[in-house]
């Protein structure tokens, strides 16, 4: 039986349907300021027109956004739970008494610093930037929407935070993912990636003390208002910090996401029926569907604590959807790797390499949208050349580090950039330029690249056995 010759795509080609993409994309989102699932959307269907129109068969199309959904299904239904998670903490008190304790002991004239060093302390604890933001990230934005700063501000201090200490954490995700790309100890990737991230988290906290240290619109009268808000209609106590509590035990056992999650949610439930014996079973599954709604009477609280909820983040399912069945598409014709690999051929330096490959790894997050796969395939693309310019796996790691993992949350239709608007509910390109430490760390990897300062070399009989495994996988 014969089979259909896949058609040959030219990489001119190729930039011109990315460049069509991305076109619509930038277009829609910010340009002119529309949610980003009609463009994403609208861009799928020029990429599947185009493919219809070169000879693709329809078998094609299917298997590329299957193939796309397939890699998000994990990520989407932890998303799901963490929704549910954000309701039942505030309904159970949790994210009110940290309110309450953080406007009691964290210094209001360096508010800003505070929160970045709290949030890079809980994300290398959890290592998740995503569950930082949901959790005691919600109490910081809070916090800080009531003393009158940026809100934007706020959210960039809080998922620098987050993001910085996810990546110094052994248990994040993305961690283990690129040193198992790179063939590296997870432990020597972590180290090694400090040469970028130790810097851009210092600057960071630096900028974050800069800007948030005249705080001169503070008013102590509305902090202690809302404290008494606070006090008055939720159960602020000890006993509501359970479910934190509860997330670094599980933490310290390393157990999955999955199973922290339902175990947090199924333990919060139960703190809401102890604190509220009269609330029926009907009122608690709500909670946990639609959200936890405020009704204290002041329209501050009830704005930033009437949220979550597993409906709340259909919005975003969707757009996860769509966008992974687009990244799908793009791999599935081969259009990523017909720009990537013959870049990756023609590259004769230490520093050439590192922009070509943190450049590529931003590129993916802006086409694709999902960190995952702005790690795994710049990683398999860029492996060989590396290895050949005699770079070891510790200097790739960085760079899909330094360009994938951080850079995806920067992304209005990326999956992390989804996310974090959601949660906060402030716009990825508002929050985008305060988040120093995405943007600081592949502007530091390309300096290191070409300056030659922390940059891990093969020796010779490290490079004959890299070789042999980038061939063997060839």
């Amino acid at each position: 039986m014969n089979k259909t010759k896949a058609p040959q795509i030219s990489t001119v080609e190729a930039v011109i349907v990315l460049l069509v993409v991305l076109g619509i994309m930038s277009a829609g989102v910010i340009g002119w300021g529309l949610s980003p699932q009609v463009p994403v959307l609208l861009a799928m269907g020029v990429v599947t027109a185009w493919a219809m129109f070169r000879g693709f068969p329809w078998s094609a199309v299917n298997a590329g956004i299957k193939e796309g959904i397939d890699k998000g299904i994990v990520p989407i239904f932890i998303f799901i739970l963490i929704g549910a998670m954000i309701s039942t903490w505030i309904a159970a008190g949790t994210i009110p008494t940290l309110m309450v304790i953080g406007f009691k002991i964290i210094n209001i004239q360096w508010f800003l610093p505070s929160v970045f060093i709290v949030c890079t302390l809980v994300g290398a604890a959890v290592g998740s930037a995503f569950t930082v933001t949901s959790t005691v990230g919600i109490a910081f934005f809070g916090m800080g929407v009531t003393m009158n700063l940026n809100p934007a501000l706020v959210a960039g201090a809080i998922i620098s935070g987050g993001i910085f200490g996810d990546k110094l954490s052994p248990l994040s995700e993305t961690n283990n993912l690129a040193s198992a790309v790179v063939d590296t100890d997870l432990f020597t990737h972590i180290k090694h990636i400090l040469w970028s991230t130790l810097p851009a988290g210092l600057i960071s906290l630096g900028l974050f003390a800069m800007l948030g240290h005249s705080n001169t619109g503070t008013s102590l009268a509305k902090i202690n208002q809302t404290v008494a808000i606070l006090n008055g209609h939720f159960s602020i106590s000890a006993l509501a910090l359970l479910p934190i509590v509860l997330v670094f035990v599980c933490a310290g056992f390393k157990m999955p996401a999955i199973p922290t999650m339902l175990l947090n949610i199924f333990v919060s439930a139960g703190l809401i029926l102890f604190e509220q014996p009269q609330l029926s079973m009907a009122k608690l599954t709500a909670i946990i569907n639609t959200g936890f709604v405020s009704k204290t009477g002041n329209t501050s609280v009830d704005t930033l604590l009437s949220r979550g909820g597993i409906v709340s983040m259909m919005s975003m399912v969707a757009l996860i959807v769509v966008t992974l069945s687009l990244g799908g598409l793009l791999v599935k014709f081969g259009l990523i790797n017909q720009i990537m690999t013959p870049v990756a051929k023609h590259l004769n330096n230490d520093g050439k390499l590192v922009l070509a490959g943190v450049l590529t790894c931003i590129g993916v997050n802006v086409f694709v949208g999902e960190q995952f796969l702005s790690i795994i395939l710049p990683g398999r693309a860029f492996r060989k050349a590396f290895n050949d310019g005699g770079l070891a796996g510790n200097a790739l790691g960085r760079v899909l580090e330094d360009g994938g993992t951080v850079i995806n949350y920067l992304v209005p239709w990326g999956v992390g950039g989804v996310f974090l608007t959601t949660t906060l509910g402030v716009p990825t390109v508002q929050y985008l330029p305060f988040v120093f430490f995405s943007l600081l760390c592949p502007i530091i990897s390309i300096i290191s690249g070409f300056t030659g300062i922390g940059m891990a070399h093969l020796n010779q009989q490290s490079a004959v056995k890299a070789n042999h495994v980038t061939a063997t996988e060839a």
